[in-house]
């Protein structure tokens, strides 16, 4: 103990007595960091390189900081359900997340992904009638499929609309199942059909044997290699009444390639960030707290505001003597804000705001008027602030995510630019993991019904390929300018840098070989009726030159 000390316990014990707690505090606190610092650091905090920054572990802001590693099955699969359900509430009632989900459906998916048939034509040694004959062929037998709800298990989707409602439902779920089932139906030319299989249906069945599990997780089965074998799947949803009623519920094991033809029977539908990983989490899970937390916020703002809305007036008067209320139990309910039936003893518990509610004031009494303070003046700049955050979590800009395109033309052609480059990643692993496989089944069923002639197809896999081989576009990305971007896409076919074809598909979503086709019959049609197109030759129709009318022979 110092002279200071000394002196302070001389004259005022009791405070000498707290400094000298808090120095024994301080003391404490810091022998505590130091083991515990001790007890977490690993052989990689050594202190030196990252074990002075982001690996340290004796930095203020890095002690308590535990992060155990797991593998994907610790880490993932066993917070899936969670993240499933808290993304589908958040999807049903936040309007962001709605947005969320529902942009990406229509940008990426939009009206379906169409087929354009690309078999490779010189490999089949198919000269130029017979390849038109076959793609003809295969177009016409593809909408006739399709086209139509024959194609759905359930009677209610063509093929098109289980396109979106696979991708919003693996963005929101984390994943989605898709079985092939061959099932003949009257007035179905093609017995192939698609059952969309929700993610929670898939999961470990509870009899299966502790010493299966780690084979079997989350209901996805592999082998000793570590591929995908076999699914499980509930023949009720989890959430379904009834679904733990026994004998209710019912497992049933299906193998992802059949036995006897190696053919696909499952398709999965998800996106994998880590090795080993078996199911998806939902598009929203990095930020599902923040979302969370501003739908909180901004629903408080929202009440603040109409609060604010509500002109109503208070009256306040001293407690008699007793001390009861100066309300004296009066309340308004609903139907009462315009301040009638004030009186004692009226229904209601509590006094409500209201929209121009005044109450009837007596001699003495002071009035007093409801003036919250909102809405918040900084409640925009801080949503966007946050919502700009959440946009780059979802690889959109912020533009697009809420549909604002309030900045120069530059920047909102870079943001679409931006966003594009996802849409385009993700239409791509749409058509790998869900329309080619679904065409090449239905290819095959076509084949073999002789609806579609493909000699030796089914001699070599490399046959296979070529006749199967198609791409899938989607809806274009819009034009902002258009007369530069046609521009654009005229040079780009000129120098051979792009095809006619891609550029009609990603310009408008069109088919290049429809719109020859179309174009020559209206010119042909033109040509018919005497009339000429505009000199461009774009189609403009001319106006035909009225020619006088010759009188007749009376002079009429």
């Amino acid at each position: 103990m110092n002279i200071i000390d000394k002196a302070i316990n001389f004259v005022a014990p009791g405070i000498a007595a707290k400094r000298e707690q808090a120095r024994t505090e301080v003391v404490r606190q810091q022998a505590v960091r130091q083991v515990t610092s001790q007890l977490i650091s690993g052989p990689g905090s050594n202190g030196r390189g990252y074990g002075k920054h982001g690996a340290s572990t004796t930095k203020s802001s890095m002690l308590f900081w535990n992060t155990p590693a797991g593998d994907a099955d610790v880490d993932i699969h066993q917070n899936v359900p969670k993240l499933r359900e808290r993304a589908r509430d958040l999807h049903a009632g936040t309007d962001i997340v709605a947005a969320a989900h529902k942009g990406l459906r229509t940008n990426i998916v939009g009206t379906g992904l169409k087929l354009n048939t690309a078999f490779d034509a010189k490999f089949l040694g198919l000269d130029t009638v017979r390849a038109e004959k076959l793609r003809s062929s295969i177009q016409r037998e593809w909408a006739l499929w399709a086209d139509t709800p024959k194609c759905d298990a359930a009677g209610l989707s063509d093929f098109y609309q289980l396109q979106a409602l696979a991708f919003i439902s693996t963005m929101m779920s984390g994943d989605v199942f898709a079985l092939m089932p061959s099932k003949p139906r009257r007035w179905s030319t093609y017995d192939l059909k698609i059952n969309l299989i929700e993610s929670d249906r898939c999961a470990t069945p509870p009899d299966i044997a502790i010493t299966d599990r780690d084979r079997i997780q989350s209901g996805v089965e592999v082998d000793a290699d570590g591929m995908v074998v076999a699914y499980h799947f509930s023949n009720r949803h989890p959430g379904a009444v009834g679904y733990n009623l026994t004998g209710a519920n019912e497992w049933v094991r299906v193998e992802k390639y059949g036995i006897r033809t190696g053919r696909v029977n499952v398709l999965h539908l998800f996106e994998a960030e880590r090795p080993g990983q078996r199911r998806g989490i939902p598009v929203i899970a990095p930020i599902i707290e923040s979302l969370k937390q501003l739908s909180q916020y901004t629903s408080a703002e929202l009440a603040a505001a109409v609060i604010t809305s509500m002109y109503t007036v208070f009256i306040t008067t001293p407690a008699d003597d007793e001390g009861d209320s100066p309300f004296d139990g009066v309340g308004m309910d609903a139907g009462d804000l315009d301040g009638a039936d004030y009186a004692a003893g009226a229904s209601g518990d509590e006094i409500k705001l209201g929209q121009g509610a005044i109450m009837r004031t007596d001699p003495g009494e002071d009035v007093k008027f409801a003036d919250p303070t909102r809405p918040n003046p900084n409640y925009e700049a801080f949503v966007r602030a946050m919502l700009k955050q959440m946009a780059a979590a979802l690889e959109l800009p912020y533009e697009i995510l809420t549909k604002q395109f309030t900045n120069s033309y530059s920047a909102s052609r870079g943001a679409l630019l931006e966003a594009w480059k996802m849409y385009r990643m993700r239409r791509a692993w749409l058509s790998k993991s869900f329309c080619q496989p679904i065409y090449e089944e239905w290819f095959v069923e076509a084949v073999l019904k002789g609806r579609i002639e493909a000699p030796g197809i089914f001699d070599d896999p490399a046959i296979f390929a070529a006749y199967t081989r198609a791409e899938w576009h989607g809806p274009s990305q819009g034009l902002l300018d258009p007369t530069k971007e046609v521009d654009a896409a005229v040079t780009r076919i000129e120098n051979n840098m792009s095809t006619a074809e891609r550029e009609t598909a990603e310009l408008n979503g069109g088919s290049w070989e429809q719109n020859v086709q179309q174009r020559a019959y209206e010119k042909s049609r033109l040509k018919e009726l005497g009339l000429t197109e505009g000199g461009s030759g774009a189609g403009q129709l001319a106006t035909p030159q009225n020619t006088p009318v010759e009188d007749d022979e009376d002079g009429e």
